[in-house]
């Protein structure tokens, strides 16, 4: 199908999509809307940037506005789950964007701010709820919201709603739901292991990939720059005072490293701004609403704050440093190159990410293209040791009345402290090991 006025749309709808300038569906999108209109259960891959979104919105809204009928207070027709607070307001906006000619009711039911909102709206009954899995199943166990009445569930980002340790609260929820209902799983890559998870919660799906799995779009240039860890922030300066960035997202794997790099672009000059779990969401609000509308060009973001960004204009995206997790790499590279537009995704890797930018080239069946900064040290190889050289051993190896810092962990992993060896003192333990040596956050 060539036009969304193929697909079988109400007319709301089609007015909808053509005020936004929208004629012709992507691949995902003429594929995925006409199961769904048909009630089947799928399970959607597509390349982040395609228009995963509107292919489950667009049926939903489609399904309200034919049924005509208003949920039961408490109750809601239609839910959508995903990881983030970001990702969850995202989705209710285009939610709120495609159904603009239709009265149709949307609630958001994330973490990090107060209920009392929530609670009204849901008191009320609700067309389509988009909520993160714990504060929704907060509300079910208080009787907030029932699941009775809901005739489809989407889980978006699968791969990464049930990587991240949401699968027991999925199943509870999951569990409440009528059992004649639909269930769409939509994800940019669904690794063997998440598809045997998902084969759960599906009847007789539908599997609906129209590109290779994991496969990074052909419209964003990617690149590598080989440097020393000491040369990664003078590196990325340079890279964002270029004219050729407009707006651009910085990759960190943790929290704290995502406020210490905001911090030095902003010494530097740089307008910056972070955004992760630790922020509330208001802040995070107000964080995303000034980078949307230009006050703010530069985004530093961790992965657990990273998917729910989906802004149209974003020219480059940076790695300052390599995702743990390979598939997290496809998802940060696509917040460019989105709607139609060409984008740039450069990776700083030091040498000890080197095994991390291999788990990348693998998943994505590409050799990442290696670029050159002038005046930095890109070929940078550790210095050989001298034969004879050893490290110190035993006193020689601490530095005197120092603590030891705990290693800043990427977010969303538990904080697994080494216990002390047996017969070791606690004062010993905390002894920081050479600072020269100390990962640098």
């Amino acid at each position: 199908m060539k036009h969304f006025n193929e697909l079988g749309l109400t007319s709301s709808i089609q007015k909808a999509l053509t005020a936004e300038g929208y004629t012709d569906p992507t691949p995902i999108q003429s594929k995925v809307i006409p199961v769904m209109m048909a009630g089947n259960d799928i399970v959607g891959i597509a390349q982040t940037g395609t228009g995963k979104t509107a292919a489950f919105v667009l049926p939903l809204l489609n399904r309200i506005a034919e049924r005509k009928e208003r949920p039961d207070a408490k109750h809601c027709s239609a839910l959508i789950l995903a990881p983030t607070r970001e990702l969850a307001s995202q989705i209710a906006e285009s939610v709120r964007t495609y159904g603009r000619f239709m009265q149709v009711s949307v609630t958001v039911v994330v973490g990090g701010v107060k209920p009392f909102s929530q609670i009204k709206a849901l008191g009320k009954g609700v067309d389509i709820v988009v909520a993160t899995p714990g504060r929704l199943l907060d509300h079910m166990n208080t009787g907030v919201v029932h699941l009775k009445h809901t005739h489809t569930v989407v889980l978006d980002e699968a791969d990464q709603m049930m990587d991240l340790g949401f699968m027991p609260a999925i199943r509870k929820i999951l569990a409440k739901l009528p059992k004649e209902r639909q269930t769409a799983l939509l994800s940019a890559t669904m690794p063997k292991q998440i598809r045997s998870l998902a084969n759960d919660f599906l009847k007789s799906p539908t599997e609906i990939s129209v590109a290779p799995t994991s496969r990074p779009i052909e419209r964003i240039t990617q690149k590598v720059i080989h440097l020393d860890r000491n040369h990664k922030r003078s590196t990325l300066t340079n890279l964002l005072k270029s004219k050729d960035v407009e707006r651009a997202i910085v990759f960190t794997r943790t929290k704290r490293g995502a406020d210490k790099v905001s911090d030095h672009l902003e010494k530097a000059g740089l307008n910056s701004a972070a955004i992760h779990g630790n922020k509330s969401q208001s802040q995070r609000e107000r964080v995303l609403d000034a980078f949307k509308r230009g006050r703010v060009n530069i985004l530093v973001a961790t992965d657990i704050a990273a998917r729910g960004i989906d802004i149209d204009d974003v020219s480059h995206v940076i790695n300052f440093e390599l995702p743990n997790v390979p598939e997290a790499y496809v998802h940060r590279i696509g917040r460019t190159a989105r709607a139609g537009k060409s984008g740039i995704a450069i990776s700083l890797c030091e040498h000890a990410e080197r095994g991390l930018l291999r788990d990348i080239e693998r998943l994505t069946g590409n050799t990442i293209e290696r670029d050159v900064m002038p005046g930095n040290v890109e070929n940078f190889i550790p210095r050989e040791k001298p034969a004879g050289e050893d490290k110190p051993h035993g006193a020689a190896r601490r530095v005197e009345g120092k603590k030891h810092k705990p290693r800043n962990r990427p977010e969303g992993q538990p904080n697994k402290a080494k216990k002390p060896h047996r017969g070791q003192s606690k004062r010993r333990s905390n002894q920081s090991p050479d600072s020269g040596l100390r990962r640098a956050s």
